[in-house]
């Protein structure tokens, strides 16, 4: 029940899309979003996971739209983007959430089509994501907010693929630039940094790495992986305005990897 959730209206009036809603953060933040208020417009490809989850909210007595669509096709993101403003009535916040990683090949080994999976999914998705938020945002007074998932990948060698490794470093790159480009305009770019979080992805990994949870658990200060919802808490607040003056930033949400 959304009521359950963190259900303090910090979103309230506002318009949040969220990619990657299908599964994992991007769901946890979808309903969490629509209990603080928001309305939320989820995208992701697998149409019946959207179909499930808008209805979840609805029933909850939130609103949301289905955009499904792949953020690699700048097409999809921007009749996404359409459907925030023509639906809601604009758009006020942005979770750029969708990415893609695998595990199991050093450098040489790793194929080159996983390479341009890798960043394809998680560097030209928020660099199409942020191609169409961006107008949408500075046709508004009131600016908006956009957050982008990263990584301590973003920051460091997690032993993670070089190629995910390389991506992650490339989304904190285009967060910053956003965020210097267009502050004059009331937008606010800002980049979680996200340790390892129990989703769909990581628990196919640990399929493959049995050790994987457990060495999660030896980086982190707090001696676990996280939650979905931990991560979504964080990026409705920086959706918020309780983050006003919060731009540029990696914000971690790591546990304490990042600490030590």
């Amino acid at each position: 029940m959304l009521g359950d959730l963190d259900s303090q209206g910090l979103l309230r009036g506002k318009t949040v899309m969220v990619t990657g809603a299908s599964s994992g953060i991007g769901r946890a933040a979808a309903r969490l979003f629509a209990a603080q208020g928001a309305a939320v417009v989820v995208m992701a490809r697998r149409e019946a996971h959207l179909r499930a989850l808008a209805a979840e909210i609805t029933e909850d007595g939130g609103r949301a739209g289905v955009a499904v669509g792949d953020v690699t096709r700048p097409e999809d993101v921007r009749r996404a983007v359409s459907m925030a403003v023509d639906a809601f009535g604009g758009l006020n916040a942005a979770f750029n959430n969708a990415g893609w990683g695998t595990v199991g090949t050093t450098l040489h080994e790793t194929d080159d089509a996983v390479y341009e999976q890798i960043m394809d999914v998680n560097v030209r998705g928020v660099w199409n994501c942020l191609k169409y938020q961006i107008p949408a945002m500075m046709k508004q007074e009131t600016g908006g907010s956009i957050v982008n998932t990263c990584s301590i990948a973003g920051a460091f060698a997690t032993g993670a693929l070089a190629p995910y490794v390389a991506a992650k470093h490339a989304v904190l790159g285009l967060t910053r630039a956003a965020a210097a480009e267009y502050g004059a305009h009331g937008i606010r770019v800002n980049a979680l940094m996200v340790g390892t979080t129990r989703t769909e992805l990581v628990e196919q990994a640990m399929k493959k790495i049995p050790d994987l949870e457990s060495a999660a658990g030896a980086r982190a200060v707090i001696q676990r992986m996280a939650d979905p919802l931990e991560v979504a808490r964080a990026a409705g607040w920086l959706c918020s305005d309780q983050s006003s003056f919060v731009t540029g930033g990696a914000v971690p949400v790591d546990g304490g990897c990042s600490a030590v």
